[in-house]
Order: C-alpha cells, then sequence, then structure tokens
C-alpha cells in the first residue's frame, strides 16, 4: 500500500482509547483490526488478517523466547513466594533498610547484577522491591519509576555486556554501510554514547530523586503482613493465594540461592554463547551472545535446580507446581499486552509507517536543527510504537542519512536517535518495561504511564536544548 497518514490511526486509537478506559487492552484489539482492515479494505479479511500478523509475531524466534522467559521467570517467582523467599528476604532486608529513601537506594545497589537486559533486571528486583514498598506503603509509582529510570537509562549507556549493544552498533554499521562512510560502527557507536542526553539527564533526575527523598519513615508507616492481608479483604480476587502466602514460614535462603543461580547462570552461559560466536574476549562475548536465549535458558535450569532445592528442603511438590502455574498465569496480562503490540506494529509497517515518518520529514533540515530534529521526531514515534529497539531500526537510516547531507555531527545524531528510542521506552505505556513495571507493582498501566510522562518530557525538553547547544560547537 502507499505510504499515507493512516499507517498512524492504529497507534492514535490505541493511545485515546487507553487514555480513555485507562486500559490498554481494548485499544489493542481495535486497533489492530482497524490497522488490517485499512491494508486488506475488507472486513472478513481484516479480521483474517489481525489473527494473522498475531500467528506471525508469535511464529518470532526472538518474540517466542521473550514469552517463554517472562512465564518462566512469573513461574520462579511464585515457587519464591510459597516456599517463604521473598517473605523471608524482605523482612531480613526490612531490619536494614527502613526509609524511602533506602529502598531506592536498594534498587540503584543491584544494578551491577541484573544490567544485562531491561526485563531481566526488573522481574528480578521487582518482587522484593514491591513486598518492601509494600510494608513501609511508599508510593509505588515513585518506586516503579526509579526501577525504569535504572534500567533503561543506565543499560543504553552501557558499551558492552548488554542485550542491546550488538543490535545498537548493528544499526550504526549497516547505516554507515550503506552510505559508503569511511567510519569505525563501534567508535561512532561509544561517542553517541555521550550524546544519548536523554538517558543522561534522565538518570541525574533519577539519582535526584533518591537522594532527596525523605531520609525516615515513622514506624506508623509500617505494616504486618495480616494488616496488609486485611486491607485487601474486600478484594475477592486471590483473596486465598494472598491468605496462603500471608501464612507461609519466612525463609530467605529459599529466595537468595535461587537468585544466585540465576545470575551465575546467565554470566556465564553469556559467556559460553559468546566464545562460541566468535569472541576473543570477556566483554565481546557478552556483547555477542544471543542474551534472550541464554536469559530463557538460564531461567529453566534454575527452575529445575531450584525445584530440587525446595524438595531437599520438605517443600510439598504439589504447592511448588500449583504456585509455579499460579506465577506464570500471573504474567499472562503483559505477554498477551506484548503479543498486541508486536502484531499492531507489523500491521502498521504494512501501511507503510516507517516509509511515511521518512517521506514527510524531509530533507531541508538546517545543521543545527538536524539532531533535535531527529530526537523530537523519534520520541514520538517511540512513545507510539513503545519500543526503543523498533524507534532506533526505523529512525537510524533516516538520522545518519540526514547528517551526512546537512554536515551534522554523525555521532551526535546517532545519540539523537538511540537517545528517542530511550524516551519511547521510558515514557509510552506501550513500552515492555512500562507494562512489566505496572503488572509486578500492581499499578495501573494507563495511569503509571501517563505519570511517568510528565518526568519524561521534562528529560526531553532539556535534551532538545543540549542539542540545539551541541550542533553549534560539534
Amino acid at each position: 500500500m502507499e505510504h499515507t497518514w493512516l499507517s498512524l490511526l492504529p497507534f492514535l486509537i490505541v493511545i485515546t482509547m487507553s487514555i480513555w478506559l485507562k486500559n490498554i487492552l481494548p485499544g489493542l484489539i481495535i486497533g489492530l483490526l482497524v490497522g488490517s482492515l485499512l491494508f486488506t479494505a475488507k472486513l472478513l479479511d481484516g479480521t483474517n488478517q489481525s489473527v494473522s500478523y498475531i500467528v506471525t509475531t508469535l511464529s518470532d524466534e526472538t518474540n517466542i523466547k521473550i514469552i517463554g522467559f517472562l512465564y518462566l521467570f512469573g513461574g520462579l517467582v511464585g515457587m519464591m513466594n510459597i516456599s517463604g523467599g521473598i517473605k523471608g528476604f524482605s523482612e531480613w532486608i526490612g531490619t536494614k533498610i527502613r526509609t524511602e529513601r533506602g529502598v531506592l537506594g536498594l534498587i540503584w545497589l543491584t544494578l551491577p547484577f541484573t544490567f544485562m537486559m531491561p526485563m531481566f533486571r526488573i522481574m528480578m528486583i521487582g518482587p522484593v522491591v514491591k513486598s518492601l514498598a509494600k510494608k513501609m506503603n511508599l508510593p509505588k509509582q515513585k518506586v516503579g519509576l526509579t526501577m525504569d529510570i535504572s534500567t533503561e537509562s543506565v543499560i543504553v549507556l552501557l558499551p558492552v555486556a548488554t542485550a542491546f549493544v550488538g543490535f545498537m552498533v548493528s544499526l550504526v554499521e549497516s547505516g554507515i554501510r550503506e552510505l559508503n562512510l569511511d567510519m569505525s560502527p563501534y567508535e561512532v557507536f561509544l561517542l553517541s554514547i555521550l550524546f544519548n542526553y536523554f538517558a543522561i539527564v534522565m538518570l541525574v533526575i533519577g539519582l535526584i530523586q533518591t537522594l532527596r527523598t525523605p531520609s525516615k519513615t515513622t514506624n506508623r508507616h509500617l505494616k504486618t503482613d495480616q494488616e496488609q492481608l486485611e486491607e485487601e479483604m474486600h478484594e475477592f480476587h486471590r483473596i486465598g493465594i494472598k491468605r496462603e502466602l500471608s501464612l507461609v514460614k519466612a525463609q530467605p535462603w529459599n529466595l537468595i540461592v535461587p537468585v544466585f543461580l540465576l545470575l551465575g547462570l546467565s554470566l556465564f552461559l553469556l559467556w559460553q554463547d559468546g566464545k562460541a560466536k566468535g569472541a576473543l574476549t570477556l566483554f565481546e562475548a557478552l556483547s555477542m551472545a544471543d542474551a534472550t536465549f541464554v536469559m530463557l535458558l538460564a531461567v529453566f535450569i534454575t527452575l529445575i535446580l531450584s525445584s530440587i532445592f525446595y524438595i531437599i528442603r520438605r517443600q510439598p511438590l504439589t504447592e511448588i507446581l500449583y504456585h509455579f502455574y499460579d506465577g506464570g498465569n500471573q504474567m499472562m496480562e503483559p505477554i498477551s499486552f506484548l503479543v498486541l503490540i508486536w502484531a499492531l506494529t507489523l500491521s502498521a509497517e504494512d501501511l507503510g509507517f516507517s516509509t511515511f515518518i521518512s517521506s514527510t520529514l524531509g530533507a531541508f533540515l538546517p545543521t543545527f536543527l538536524t539532531p533535535a530534529t531527529i530526537f523530537l521526531l523519534g520520541s514520538i514515534v517511540g512513545y507510539f510504537i513503545g519500543s526503543s529497539w523498533g524507534t532506533w531500526g526505523l529512525l537510524m537510516p533516516l538520522g545518519i542519512s540526514l547528517a551526512v547531507s546537512t554536515g551534522a555531527s554523525i555521532p551526535l545524531t546517532v545519540g539523537a536517535v538511540f537517545a528517542s528510542g530511550a524516551f519511547g521506552a521510558l515514557a509510552s505505556p506501550l513500552g515492555d518495561t512500562t507494562i512489566t513495571t505496572s503488572s509486578i507493582l500492581d499499578l495501573p498501566l494507563i495511569e503509571y504511564a501517563r505519570y511517568k510522562l510528565k518526568i519524561s518530557i521534562i528529560g526531553g525538553a532539556i535534551s532538545i536544548v543540549l542539542y540545539l547547544v551541541s550542533a553549534f560547537f560539534i
């Protein structure tokens, strides 16, 4: 189909309906149906095409790895819950951390152990942070924002050993190769990190928020498990599970052992996979490894070893299995969101979304406006599609081409592209980080996304000013 503004319509429907209904699922379904109908121009064919997009999404190897990881990790969390691991660790750490600043500081201190992949990090620290936030009656939106900033804003700034590095370098390499530029892709990528202003600004905002948080929490804020249960007694859904978990005996080692197993296996398997792909150093291995598959494999092995560990500690097998499925099933909501978002993106691409974005921007920009314009455009696209990877893939060819044609700095413009993807991943209600964090912390998705958007806009405005200033000196 010829590229047209109608390619924006599915995303506009999702955003509008999500704000109106305060629920993202109806908008995703309607947006997908509308996109499919626009593509096929027939009612029945459009419905068939919608299902085809979903099937194609589920057939994608990377997508199914992510889905498998989410479900298995949710199952592992369920097992740690019923074994008393999360409760025990929360009670133990609760004796050490009794302030809001302490909880937010703990989120930052987990970075050296969980920096490889955003979804991995959030799901690793989320259950413990949620438990502490409940006991101390902390504002969950602020806790969630700290988790997301410390995840998205840090991981995109690391030059090695993350799930992003290989993909980011490959995009730069592709753009440079198409224009026959005599530049090192990895060197351009390294320089661009200095110009990922949005990630840097949000990192500073997150640290300031943590340091300026009230340092004392009075005892009246602390809650017992029984008080938490009584507060939730009006919620009939899952009340039996909540009562059962409130009676579980606290056993910190039932969380510590699986977590260290998962971390150790993840690092070891990342190294092994990268080495098998030809890496000569540890950093090369971590960058070249198939992080998504490795995380799935690591959580699978951890589940098996943890089950044996729990059985040895006389945890009933029936309870372990029941709560494995319960934990996994709790992740079906974010999984369904992700599947529909991926399908929606396929629909928009068939309508010519990326071509429309490129053609409407034009190539007659003043040099000093190029990086700021790319960042602004990419942030809008990123907000609509909710994917940093998708935003980078759409904007990188355009960004490098415009930088060459206008004479703008290539590393500065590449940094603006990466910054725009970071904006979309952090601010969009369609972002996997937003969906996963809101799900784990029991936050209304749209309200949480709107809370993050306000702060993200401040970071985005500061970033635009920095790009305008930098363009005059670089």
